[in-house]
C-alpha cells in the first residue's frame, strides 16, 4: 500500500482553543495506516475569527480572564497562507467536518460551511471531502449547498477515511464505499451506511499532537488552564426533538422509542473506550501537553457504562494525577451513587440541559421528561458535594413566549447554578425541531451561518431576533440581580 497525504482543516472562527474531536481522532486513524496527516488551523488568524470569548465574557456566561493575553492571533491573510500549505505539503486528500461525540457546541454544526469558505478561493489537485452532521441528515442536498466539494461521508467517519485514503493512494475505484456521497453526470448518489463503529477501541489513541501549543489555553472558572475537549464515548439514549444527535440515531438505523423520549435497543447505540484506554489518553495528555482539565463532550456522561467508570476512577485515584473532568449530564442520572463516583473520577463541573423552565413545553415540544423538582434536586446534591454545576439554558425554540423565557430566567434563580450557559436555539437538519420551525415560517428550508453562541438567524415574529439578542446579552445579570430593571433595561436596548 502506498501511502497518501491528508491535509485536514480546523475552521473554527471562535478564536479560541478547541480541540474539536474529530480532528485527533482521524489523524490517529490515519496515521496508523501510514498514512501523511497536517493540521491547518483557522482557530488564531485575526482575519477570520469572531471572538466568542470576548462576546460571552461581556454577557456574563465567561468569568473574565487575561486569555486574550496569553494567545496570539495570526496577522497573515489566511486564503494565502492556505495555499502555501497545500502548495508545499501536495495533499491527495483534503477533509474537514468530521463527526465526534462534539456534535452538540462550540460551533461544530457550521465547520462544513466554513470549511468550504475557506476553500472556495484555492487552487488544489486534491480530492475535497467533508463530512459531519449534514451529509449525514440531508445528503440530498450537499452538493447544491456546498459545490466546491468533491464527495461527502456520513456517519462516523474515522474508519470510512483510511478505507478511502488506502484506495485512493492506490489509486483503487473508491467510488462504492458505503457512507460515500458521490455526484455523477449532475446526480447525486447516497451510498448505503456504513457498518457504525461498535468497539471505540479500534480507533487508535488520538493523536492531540497535530495541533499547535495554544489551542490547549482554556479560559475556565476565571482561571486560564490547559484543557482538551475529549471522548470516552459516543451516542445517546435520549431522544431530544431538537438534539442532533437524532440524525445520527437515525442514520444507523435506531429509530424505535418509548414514549418518555429514551431509545429502544439503546445499548447497541452507545458505545465506550475501555478504561485502560481512557486512562493512558488522558495520562498522555497531561505528560505531553502539560493539560489539567479534561472537557468530556459525550452526550450524556451517567449513560456511559458503570462497570468502565468506575474502573477509570480507581485508575484516576491510584494515579494521583493532577487532572480534573468536566462532563455533561442529565439530571436523571445524579444520585447519592452517582455524586460518589463524579468524586473519585475527579469531576469538577457538571453542566446539565435546562433548556427552558416549562415542564409541560419540554415534554410536547422538547420531547424531554424531567421534572422541575428532580432538576432542583440534581442542582442542590452536586452543590452538596462541590462540585460546580453549569445551568444550560435555549432561547427562541419553536413556539416559546416572551413570558416562558422570563420563567426560565426565575427557574435559574431557584437553581443558582454556579454558571450559567444561554444558547440561540439553532434549527439543526434533520431534526423534529428543524422540520417543525421552518413550517411555521421562523427559518427557512436551509439556514447558513448557524452558531448557537454568537447569533441568532430567526425571522420569527413570536420572538424576534431583536428580543432574542437582548436576553442573551442581559440573561446572566437577570439571574443573578433580579428582574426589576428589566422595563428599564429593555428602554436601553430600544426594546418597546
Amino acid at each position: 500500500m502506498n501511502m497518501a497525504k491528508i491535509l485536514l482543516i480546523q475552521p473554527n472562527k471562535w478564536g479560541r482553543g478547541i480541540t474539536s474531536i474529530w480532528i485527533p481522532s482521524h489523524a490517529a486513524a490515519l496515521k496508523n495506516a501510514e498514512h501523511d496527516v497536517t493540521l491547518f488551523d483557522s482557530t488564531f488568524y485575526q482575519q477570520w475569527t469572531e471572538n466568542e470569548i470576548e462576546y460571552n465574557t461581556e454577557n456574563k456566561q465567561y468569568l473574565s480572564t487575561d486569555y486574550s493575553e496569553q494567545i496570539k492571533f495570526n496577522q497573515n491573510d489566511i486564503f494565502e497562507d492556505l495555499q502555501k500549505t497545500i502548495n508545499s505539503f501536495s495533499p491527495n486528500i483534503i477533509f474537514w467536518a468530521g463527526l465526534s461525540s462534539h456534535i452538540h457546541g462550540e460551533g461544530e454544526y457550521v465547520n462544513i460551511q466554513y470549511g468550504h469558505e475557506l476553500l472556495k478561493k484555492i487552487k488544489t489537485d486534491a480530492i475535497k471531502i467533508a463530512g459531519g452532521l449534514q451529509p449525514t441528515a440531508a445528503p440530498e442536498i450537499m452538493f447544491e449547498k456546498f459545490g466546491t466539494v468533491d464527495y461527502f461521508l456520513r456517519g462516523e467517519s474515522e474508519i470510512l477515511l483510511v478505507e478511502l485514503a488506502n484506495k485512493i493512494s492506490d489509486m483503487k475505484n473508491f467510488e462504492n464505499t458505503d457512507g460515500l456521497i458521490k455526484k455523477i453526470n449532475g446526480k447525486t448518489i447516497v451510498n448505503k451506511p456504513q457498518q457504525i463503529i461498535s468497539d471505540m477501541d479500534l480507533i487508535p489513541p488520538y493523536d492531540y499532537s497535530v495541533f499547535e501549543d495554544q489551542i490547549f489555553y482554556r479560559a475556565y472558572n476565571g482561571k486560564v488552564i490547559k484543557a482538551v475537549d475529549y471522548e470516552m464515548s459516543r451516542g445517546c439514549v435520549y431522544v431530544c426533538s431538537y438534539c442532533v444527535e437524532t440524525s445520527i440515531q437515525q442514520y444507523y438505523g435506531f429509530t424505535e422509542t418509548t414514549n418518555t423520549g429514551v431509545l429502544k435497543n439503546a445499548s447497541s447505540y452507545l458505545r465506550n473506550k475501555s478504561a485502560k484506554r481512557v486512562f493512558e489518553e488522558i495520562k498522555n495528555l497531561y505528560e505531553k501537553f502539560g493539560v489539567t482539565l479534561i472537557r468530556c463532550q459525550d452526550t450524556n456522561f451517567l449513560t456511559i457504562d458503570s462497570k468502565m467508570l468506575n474502573n477509570l476512577a480507581t485508575l484516576i485515584d491510584e494515579s494521583k494525577l493532577p487532572i480534573l473532568l468536566y462532563i455533561e449530564t442529565r439530571p436523571e442520572g445524579i444520585n447519592n451513587s452517582s455524586i460518589k463516583l463524579l468524586k473519585k473520577l475527579k469531576v469538577d463541573g457538571v453542566g446539565m440541559g435546562v433548556e427552558i423552565s416549562s415542564e409541560e413545553f419540554r415534554k410536547t415540544d422538547l420531547n424531554r421528561y424531567p421534572s422541575q423538582e428532580k432538576i432542583i434536586d440534581a442542582f442542590r446534591l452536586l452543590r452538596n458535594a462541590g462540585i460546580k454545576r453549569t445551568a444550560y439554558n435555549i432561547i427562541g425554540l419553536p413556539n416559546e413566549t416572551e413570558e416562558m423565557l422570563i420563567d426560565t430566567i426565575k427557574f435559574n434563580q431557584i437553581l443558582e447554578p454556579d454558571n450559567i450557559t444561554v444558547a440561540f436555539y439553532s434549527p439543526y437538519l434533520g431534526t423534529d425541531s428543524e422540520r417543525k420551525s421552518k413550517k411555521m415560517g421562523d427559518f427557512n428550508n436551509y439556514e447558513f451561518d448557524i452558531d448557537n453562541q454568537l447569533r441568532t438567524v430567526t425571522k420569527s415574529v413570536g420572538l424576534e431576533k431583536k428580543v432574542l439578542e437582548f436576553y442573551k446579552t442581559y440573561f446572566s445579570k437577570l439571574v443573578h440581580d433580579g428582574l426589576k430593571d428589566l422595563n428599564e433595561l429593555k428602554k436601553l436596548y430600544e426594546l418597546k
